[in-house]
């Protein structure tokens, strides 16, 4: 075998802890593997005395994530830092500037400096590794970037994170509002004690750019994504889904059109057979439609230690193989500023849910607007949850019902004028709730 593999590993939390535990425990089989031993012979992170479970005595410590990166005493540098900037940034711009290859999985690192970083990596010939980057332990980096490098990609769309899944199944299954399972989410460690990141959709937006770049040969552009989060789901909008055939899940979606390169994270209703609407809890799913292999579903563990972890020894043991293949797939060279497709010309159906004011000509001039937009119809449906029912149970006048309308095909930009000649009409008691339908 040849000499062994130095690796320093920044950041010793969930996943670095369990990256030295495996590095440990199944030294054997992965230098017979890769053809040479990996050892962690660096570590830096904020607290020294913490009991992390692992051994660390013979590893030298590091109070300056920069000097370790730049340390004579390692060959490959881990980051599991994190932040789109700071010490994560200058680390990982330290080691490839030294010459050192550099595995992250930072996404929002990525999303904001990515193409910047790859340049940096193919000018000082080194490899970029970033699979724990997008969706835990799913090998979603390197099916696009490797295993599909022959077909040519027109869609991938998956569940990209865990918490806002998580909050939708249990509001799906137990009833529950979004604020209670938000509540539970944070008790349990699913949920930050702020989780805009999470639930606003920005964590899935950046993984989706990192995505989209290597579906599609573009660079990096998280700003180009189109974001939409779950808090405005209620629990009415699952139980109407359930009833019309469909489950609402939050997708990453990005896709060739005819106007260029789509990108959007919003909520989505699937229909229940697909096989990424049977993915609940904490799972990730990843789908992708290519034009030789077909359509594929990736499914795993989207976060965790031991499934990030995973992922970075699968980009550890690629270095040791001395396995170099362009970060996104291509030449950071032949990436392209491809035309972002706006929202307002997606195309496609929606749901739409109303809280109509009950007055005469409501009904008439809802059906109007939308008309005026050529906006057809597939379904009109009145649903009284029950507390209004318990409330009114004779259905008195004055009350606001819930109407909900299912849409034929049509743009982005039809639905939004027809929305917003209805609230100007003063027909509904509150902004409506709008969430697109993908019918495959």
């Amino acid at each position: 075998m040849t000499s062994p593999l130095r690796i320093g590993v920044l950041g010793l939390g969930t996943v670095g802890a369990a990256l030295v535990g495996a590095l440990s425990q199944h030294s054997s089989s992965i230098a017979t593997r890769s053809g040479r031993s990996l050892t962690v012979t660096a570590v830096s992170a904020r607290n020294r005395s913490r009991d992390r479970g692992v051994d660390l005595s013979k590893v030298k410590w590091f109070d300056d994530p920069v000097a370790l990166a730049k340390s004579s005493e390692i060959d490959c540098l881990v980051e599991l830092i994190g932040g789109a900037d700071g010490v994560a940034k200058e680390a990982v711009e330290a080691a490839l500037t030294s010459g050192k290859s550099v595995i992250t999985a930072n996404k929002a690192l990525l999303a904001k400096h990515g193409s910047a970083l790859v340049m940096m990596a193919e000018k000082n010939n080194v490899a970029l590794n970033f699979e724990a980057s997008v969706a835990g332990g799913i090998p979603i980096v390197k099916t696009l970037r490797e295993s599909l490098a022959g077909n040519r990609v027109s869609r991938v769309s998956g569940i990209l994170n865990g918490t806002c899944n998580y909050i939708l199944s249990r509001m799906e299954l137990e009833g529950l509002t979004f604020e209670d399972c938000l509540k539970d989410a944070q008790r349990l460690g699913y949920a930050e004690a702020d989780p805009t990141f999470d639930v606003g959709g920005f964590d899935t937006a950046h993984k989706l750019s990192i995505l989209t770049s290597l579906a599609f040969g573009t660079e990096i552009d998280a700003d180009a994504v189109y974001v939409e989060g779950i808090a405005s789901i209620k629990p009415l909008d699952l139980v109407m889904a359930d009833e019309l055939g469909y489950r609402i899940k939050l997708l990453g979606v990005a896709e060739r059109t005819s106007t260029g390169i789509e990108q959007r994270v919003h909520p989505t209703m699937v229909p229940k057979h697909w096989a990424i609407a049977q993915v609940m809890g904490v799972t990730n799913a990843v789908n992708v439609v290519a034009d030789i292999v077909g359509e594929i579903t990736l499914v795993g563990p989207g976060a965790g230690g031991n499934a990030t972890a995973s992922s970075v020894l699968s980009d550890l043991v690629d270095i040791a193989r001395g396995l170099h293949v362009p970060p996104l797939g291509v030449s950071s060279k032949a990436l392209t500023q491809t035309d972002q497709a706006p929202m307002q010309r997606h195309e496609g159906g929606y749901y739409i849910r109303l809280t109509v004011r009950d007055k005469p000509g409501a009904a008439a001039g809802i059906a109007t607007r939308m008309a005026e937009q050529q906006i057809s119809l597939e379904s009109i449906v009145q649903k009284r949850p029950p507390a209004s029912r318990a409330a009114d149970p004779a259905g008195k006048a004055g009350t606001p019902v819930p109407v909900v309308l299912i849409t034929y095909a049509t743009t982005e930009e039809a639905i939004r004028r027809a929305l917003d000649a209805v609230m100007a009409d003063g027909h509904i008691a509150e902004p409506p709730q709008l969430i697109r339908i993908e019918r495959g």
